[in-house]
Formats: C-alpha cells, structure tokens, sequence
C-alpha cells in the first residue's frame, strides 16, 4: 500500500502526465491523420516535447527535487530512453505487426509507459535523498 506522499506524489504525477501527454497525443494524430506524418517519426517528435515539459513538470511540482539539475537530467534521459524503446517497440508491434489503430496502440503506450516510469522517477531520477524538505518541515 502506498503512503500518503507516495498517493499525492502520483496524483500530480498524473497531472503532470494527462497535461503533458493530453497535449502530445492531440499533436500526435495531427501529425498522422492531418500532415501524414508515419506514427514512428511522430512518435518520435512528441516523446520528445512531452518529456521536455514533464521534467520540469515532476522535478518541480511532483517530486520537489531539490538536487541539481546537471546531476538529475543525465538519469532522466535514461529512463526515458527506457521509456522510448517502450514506446517505440509497442508501435512497431501494434502499427506494422498487428495493424491495429495508430491512435489506440499509442494511446496503450502512453499508459503502458506511464506505468513504467514513475516507480523509476521516483527511486533513480529524483530519489527521496535529494528532495527537498515540505514547507511544514522548513
């Protein structure tokens, strides 16, 4: 069972993330359906965006990293490197395999990667030894 922290932190999580990706995901099938871009290169360029906007986006308001950035972003392009390879596999098998939907396989990989990546953001990327303390404890 999750702690309280545990519980809020994944709930802005979840902010951060349905901001993020609510966004990229709109931008997505636009570069699909409208500009006919192929679902891996647009894949590619919205990860990309989202996972600009959702460092910033967790370090600050989910995980309240107060560790440097220069230490931390080298662990958070792992894990989203992690993340893309993900992504980019469930595309590959969904889209050019399977032949199901670009827009459900994409919206499975959001969720799938999601899932993947909070545990690692919250222990390896912004482990709780750099967080900064809640204001009721400064």
């Amino acid at each position: 069972m999750m702690r309280l922290p545990d519980t809020r932190r994944l709930l802005l999580y979840g902010l951060v993330g349905v901001t993020s990706n609510g966004v990229a995901f709109v931008l997505y099938i636009v570069l699909v359906d409208f500009a006919g871009i192929r679902p891996v290169l647009s894949m590619t360029t919205v990860y990309a965006a989202a996972m600009t906007v959702g460092f910033w986006g967790n370090r600050h308001l989910t995980f309240a990293h107060g560790g440097s950035v220069l230490g931390t972003f080298p662990r958070y392009l792992i894990v989203y490197s992690l993340g893309y390879l993900l992504n980019l596999i469930i595309i590959l098998v969904g889209v050019d395999h399977l032949h199901y939907s670009h827009v459900w396989t994409q919206a499975f990989a959001v969720v799938a990667v999601a899932a993947f990546l909070f545990p690692a953001l919250r222990s390896f990327v912004f482990p709780p030894s750099e967080r900064a303390a809640p204001a009721a404890e400064r």
